[in-house]
C-alpha cells in the first residue's frame, strides 16, 4: 500500500466563472442552481429535448441560467470549468473538446467535496459492484446508535450537495458511491472507504473490466485511517489490489473483512459471532466480539459480508462494539433485498429483484438451498455460465421470464441439463403471475422459490422495485387462494 501526502483540493472562486453543467436531471438540476448562487455564469447543455427537460430548463432559464437542449456535444465558448452529471460516459465530445482546452471536469461528488467547509463532516465512503447501499443504510445505523449525528448519502437518499451546504450538521456521513460519481472526483479524500466486490458491470461505461476497477479504486486515494477491503474476493484485480495500489495518509491501514475466521488486522466470524481483530488491542491475540449473526437481518452470507464491512468502517471511526450491535439489530433492509414475502404449503417465497446482475446473483443463490430460480430480463451484455455453474447444485428448477431468457437456457442446458426449466414466452403484465404459478409446481416442501434475476427489469417493468412488486403480489394471491 503506497504513501504519500494527501492533495488537498484548492479552494475554488465561482464568482463570476463560467460553469458548463453537463446534464438535467437529479445531479445537474441542483448542481447548476448551486453554481449559479455562488455567483457563477452557468450554461447547462443537454442531450435531450423532451417534456420533462422543457420544463426543468424553463426552471432554471427563470433563475437566469442560460440552458442548450438538444446539443450535449459541444463546448459552449468562455467554459472555464465542466460539471458532468456522473452517468455522461468520459469520451463525450463535449470531455474530449474540455481536455484539449485543459478544463477540469467534475461530477457532482466532486463539486460536493470542494465545498466543505474547514470544518466539515468527515466522510466513510462506499463502492462496489453489488451491496452498497445496503451497506451504507447498515452503518449510518451503526453511527446513529453511537449517538453520532449521521446521514445515508450519496448515491443513495440524501444528495451530497445538500448534506454539505444544507443547515443540518452532520459528525460524519456515511457516502455511497458508484464507479461513475468515482470517475469524476478526483481529489476526493475520504477518511475511510471500503471496496465491497468487484464484477464485470459497467464495462460498455468505462471501457474495460480495468478501467472499471481503477474507478473504484479511486475512493482509496488519500484515506486517512482504514482502506477495507474484501479478503474472500476471487475476482482480479481484487479489492485488497486496489488497496495495494492506493495513495494513501501515512499510517493509514488495509483492513479486510471475511466470512471465516479472521487474522490480524481484519474482521470476521467465529462460530456465529461477528468479531474483530483490526480496531483491538495486541490484534495478534486478541478479538473483540461485535455482534451474532442472527443480529444481521437477513444472515445470508453476502449481507454479513455487507455488516462487516459497515462494521469496519465504524470501528475505523471510533465506535464501539456495542453500537455495531444495536445498530444492525435496529436496521431494516429497503424492499426488494432478498427480503421473505411468504411462505405457501412449507415453501418459502424470497423477492431479490434488486439482484439485477450474475454478480448479485450469485450471492442471492447462495443463500439457499433447494432453489426454484426465477430469471430472466434485460442481460446488458452478461453471461450466465459461471453463474449456472456455481449455483447448479442448489437448484431444484428454473422458470425464466424476460427479453433475454435463452441466454440464461442456454446456460442451465450447457452446465445443469438435470434442472427442470419452464420457459414463458410472454412479456405482458401477467406474465410474473404465471412464473410464481409455474414455480409453485416446481417447489417442494423446504424449498426456495427465489426472484433473483441476474437481468434488468425494463424489458417488462419500469424498475426493479414494479418487478418485486409482481412477483410478492402474485405469491400473496397463492396465500390468499389457499386461505
Amino acid at each position: 500500500m503506497g504513501s504519500g501526502q494527501v492533495i488537498s483540493s484548492e479552494p475554488f472562486d465561482f464568482q463570476g466563472k463560467h460553469v458548463t453543467v453537463a446534464g438535467l436531471g437529479v445531479s445537474g438540476v441542483p448542481a447548476a442552481k448551486v453554481l449559479h448562487g455562488l455567483g457563477a455564469s452557468v450554461t447547462v447543455v443537454n442531450d435531450g429535448a423532451d417534456e420533462r427537460a422543457r420544463a426543468q430548463a424553463a426552471d432554471l432559464e427563470a433563475l437566469g441560467i442560460t440552458v442548450r437542449l438538444g446539443d450535449g456535444d459541444s463546448l459552449p465558448e468562455g467554459t472555464e470549468l465542466i460539471v458532468t452529471a456522473p452517468g455522461w460516459k468520459p469520451d463525450k465530445p463535449l470531455f474530449a473538446a474540455a481536455r484539449d482546452a485543459g478544463l477540469e471536469i467534475w461530477g457532482d461528488v466532486e463539486l460536493a467535496w470542494r465545498l466543505r467547509g474547514p470544518d466539515a463532516a468527515p466522510w466513510l465512503a462506499v463502492t462496489g459492484t453489488n451491496g452498497k447501499t445496503t451497506t451504507v443504510q447498515m452503518l449510518a445505523s451503526i453511527l446513529k446508535a453511537a449517538g453520532l449525528r449521521t446521514a445515508a448519502v450519496g448515491n443513495i437518499g440524501v444528495s451530497l450537495l445538500d448534506a454539505v451546504l444544507g443547515e443540518e450538521q452532520y459528525d460524519v456521513l456515511a457516502v455511497e458511491l458508484s464507479s461513475y460519481q468515482l470517475h469524476w472526483a478526483p481529489s476526493l479524500r475520504a477518511h475511510s472507504a471500503a471496496v465491497l466486490n468487484l464484477a464485470p458491470d459497467h464495462l460498455d461505461w468505462h471501457g474495460s473490466m480495468e478501467a472499471y476497477a481503477a474507478d473504484k479504486g479511486r475512493i482509496y486515494e488519500g484515506n486517512r485511517v482504514a482502506c477495507v477491503y474484501n479478503v474472500d474476493a476471487t475476482d482480479k484485480p481484487s479489492t485488497e489490489d486496489l488497496v495495494r495500489e492506493a495513495d494513501v495518509e501515512e499510517g493509514c491501514r488495509a483492513v479486510g473483512f471475511t466470512l471465516g475466521t479472521p487474522g490480524p488486522s481484519q474482521l470476521g466470524v467465529v462460530e456465529g459471532i461477528l468479531v474483530d481483530r483490526a480496531f483491538v488491542e495486541n490484534r495478534h491475540k486478541n478479538a473483540q466480539e461485535l455482534a451474532e449473526v442472527a443480529d444481521v437481518d437477513p444472515p445470508a452470507p453476502h449481507n454479513i459480508a455487507n455488516a462487516l464491512a459497515a462494521a469496519a468502517l465504524a470501528r475505523a471511526y471510533g465506535v464501539p462494539a456495542g453500537a455495531v450491535r444495536d445498530g444492525l439489530r435496529a436496521f431494516t433492509p429497503d424492499a426488494h433485498r432478498i427480503a421473505h414475502v411468504a411462505d405457501v404449503d412449507g415453501v418459502a417465497y424470497v423477492d431479490d429483484s434488486k439482484a439485477t446482475n450474475t454478480h448479485a446473483a450469485q450471492a442471492s443463490l447462495a443463500a439457499y438451498e433447494p432453489i426454484v430460480w426465477i430469471a430472466g430480463g434485460l442481460a446488458k451484455g452478461a453471461t450466465f455460465d459461471e453463474l449456472v455453474t456455481e449455483s447448479a447444485k442448489r437448484l431444484r428448477g428454473a422458470v425464466l421470464i424476460g427479453a433475454d431468457r435463452a441466454l440464461i437456457r442456454e446456460a442451465l442446458a450447457r452446465h445443469a441439463p438435470q434442472v427442470p426449466v419452464v420457459d414463458l414466452d410472454r412479456t405482458d403484465t401477467g406474465a410474473m403471475r404465471a412464473a410464481v404459478q409455474e414455480a409453485r409446481k416446481l417447489a417442494h416442501a423446504g424449498d426456495t422459490v427465489l426472484l433473483a434475476p441476474a437481468c434488468a427489469s425494463m424489458d417488462m417493468f419500469a424498475n426493479y422495485n414494479k418487478r418485486g412488486d409482481a412477483f410478492a403480489d402474485a405469491v400473496r394471491e397463492l396465500g390468499s387462494a389457499d386461505g
